[in-house]
């Protein structure tokens, strides 16, 4: 596939801040200590980034003034679900500042979060998973994933902000956590990415073309000049460029910011996590673009490859 930069910019920056809102509600729920400065803090941290991520997704549209229509789909389509979760996300995160601020510190806008944020995990990964005929998504570690990364990053967001405000007492708790999880994601994560590599895809190029003559050999791309099946179903990127992007996920995104939390948990070091938050961002991204990038459609068969 050929990955479209803002949907790589939504679904990492989104799952961030469900991470970093789905921590901050169980610390709460858990009766850690929090200033409420910090609190208000974090929440508008998370409401940046969720609408920053909502204008990602607006940019990917041909027509965004239509977008609305999307959720009529809503009984077949995780995409429409998905539509309509992000924006009550949105709203809950906003109620939850706002209560903060009167000075109305409950449980409950905490847990509806956490439910909303789970749901939203959900669909933006079954948007994907439910491919059956993209073997690299179609798998139950598409949704473990989508969910681990999400808490990792959130995690590791959280720690670094209670370093910066001085929640130390946060930290001990949230350090970790952010830890444990990120090991999670990066096992996951590591699964994943061997399943794929030594997928056998069903998809050939006589079920791709339909014709089913035993031997079959093609001479000539499925289109003669560039159109949407020759631009958005393959990112043009050698191997080469793709075992990079895949050591700088690993590296970047999982290896480095355990390294790093991994001192500050034993040091109590506070720079510690805002330096793995700074080394895992762009290793989250070349995760999101590869992700997309190793995904291969079988219209690829008549419309890319040429013999």
């Amino acid at each position: 596939m050929n990955p479209a930069f803002s949907v790589v910019i939504f679904t990492t920056i989104a799952g961030a801040a469900q991470g970093l809102v789905v921590a901050l509600a169980l610390a709460r729920s858990a009766g850690l200590a929090m200033a409420p400065s910090f609190m208000s803090v974090a929440l508008t941290v998370a409401e940046a980034m969720l609408l920053i991520g909502l204008g990602a997704s607006f940019a990917h549209l041909g027509r965004p003034e239509r977008a609305w229509r999307a959720v009529l789909m809503w009984r077949t389509s995780w995409l429409s679900r998905e539509v309509i979760v992000l924006p009550a996300f949105i709203g809950v995160v906003a109620l939850w500042w706002l209560a903060l601020r009167a000075g109305v510190d409950g449980l409950l806008l905490p847990l509806v979060a956490i439910a909303l944020a789970a749901l939203l995990w959900y669909c933006t990964a079954m948007i994907y998973a439910c491919l059956r005929f993209i073997q690299e998504w179609a798998q139950p570690l598409t949704l473990v994933n989508f969910t681990l990364t999400g808490l990792s990053s959130g995690l590791i967001l959280i720690s670094a902000l209670a370093a910066l405000l001085g929640q130390q007492h946060l930290l001990a708790a949230t350090g970790p956590a952010a830890l444990t999880v990120t090991l999670a994601a990066w096992l996951t994560r590591t699964l994943a990415l061997r399943r794929n590599a030594a997928l056998k895809h069903k998809s050939t190029l006589q079920s791709a073309t339909g014709i089913r003559a035993a031997k079959l050999v093609q001479k000539s791309m499925g289109m003669s000049a560039g159109s949407f099946n020759t631009r958005e179903f393959f990112h043009k990127a050698g191997q080469a460029a793709l075992g990079k992007v895949r050591l700088a996920l690993i590296v970047l995104g999982f290896a480095v910011p355990t390294v790093l939390m991994l001192w500050g948990v034993a040091a109590g070091s506070r720079a510690a996590f805002v330096l793995a938050l700074l080394v895992q961002i762009p290793g989250l991204l070349a995760d999101r673009w590869f992700f997309f990038a190793q995904a291969r459609h079988p219209q690829n068969l008549y419309y890319q490859v040429v013999s």
